[in-house]
């Protein structure tokens, strides 16, 4: 007995359409975990640098600038070497150097990194959503990108209730209102197939640079310091105050007359 209804069957496009949501779903997933490896790589070297610039950095400028009151008393006591003037002058602008580049650094807020299971979900859920290489229309995708630079932000700073309200502030939006046509939405979904694959690679090329940095670096051999049960950083400012120690010394030696 056949029926007055007849079981439609899924034309060509809608079935390569249903095909190709399921590539996105996977990209998708994908994209936010390589967002979320880029920016806990982001924050671990910055958690660095800030701990590098206060142990050591810091003190290393005001060893510099020891280094360059030293030389120019040397030069001062034998104003005819250029050997001695030209060391002076050269000390006097590497300590400004270090001068400068340690206020810059100081400037910044210092902040440890160590982001919780809870957030870097939250964050999963923010790229998974609204990454701007979801969408192929210009007025959506620049809304998309200041809200993931929002949300890059509140994720250094370890704020979870801003990631959520970004996410809702977005999913409340007109731009996520989609047409209608399987053949319209198969070129959409093709598109944004081809904007998540070029920022997987956009972010392997970053993470990469982050690799080959003299920061990172530093990281792994303070990761390999601390399975030995030793901190790096502390060695080096350590280090660092012995020889501000001696310059000091030496410097005393030349206001006493003690050193010719």
């Amino acid at each position: 007995m056949t029926t007055t209804k007849q079981i439609r069957r899924a034309k060509p496009e809608e079935r390569e359409l249903a095909r190709k949501r399921r590539e996105q779903e996977l990209f998708e997933a994908e994209l936010a975990e390589c967002e979320l490896r880029l920016a806990n790589l982001r924050g671990e070297l910055g958690a660095l640098e800030h701990r590098y610039l206060k142990l050591v950095g810091l003190p290393y400028a005001e060893l510099d600038e020891l280094r360059a009151q030293l030389a120019e008393r040397m030069a001062a006591e034998d104003p005819e070497s250029e050997r001695l003037q030209r060391a002076a002058r050269e000390g006097r602008l590497r300590a400004d150097a270090s001068r400068t580049a340690a206020s810059a650094k100081e400037s910044e807020e210092t902040r440890n990194f160590s982001p919780t299971p809870e957030l870097k979900r939250a964050y999963r859920e923010v790229a998974k959503r609204i990454h701007p290489d979801l969408t192929t229309n210009e007025t959506d995708r620049a809304r998309r990108q200041e809200l993931m630079a929002e949300a890059n932000e509140a994720y250094q700073r370890g704020d979870e209730s801003r990631l959520a309200k970004i996410l809702d502030t977005y999913e409340s939006s007109p731009e996520t209102v989609e047409g209608e046509g399987a053949g319209a939405e198969l070129v959409r979904v093709i598109r944004k197939l081809s904007l998540m694959k070029n920022r997987l690679g956009e972010i392997e090329t970053e993470i990469q640079r982050f690799f080959s940095s003299d920061l990172y670096l530093l990281k792994t051999q303070s990761e390999d310091a601390h399975e030995q049960g030793r901190d790096l950083l502390a060695e080096m400012a350590e280090k660092v105050r012995k020889r501000i120690a001696d310059c000091k010394e030496r410097l005393e030696s030349f206001a006493s007359g003690r050193v010719h």
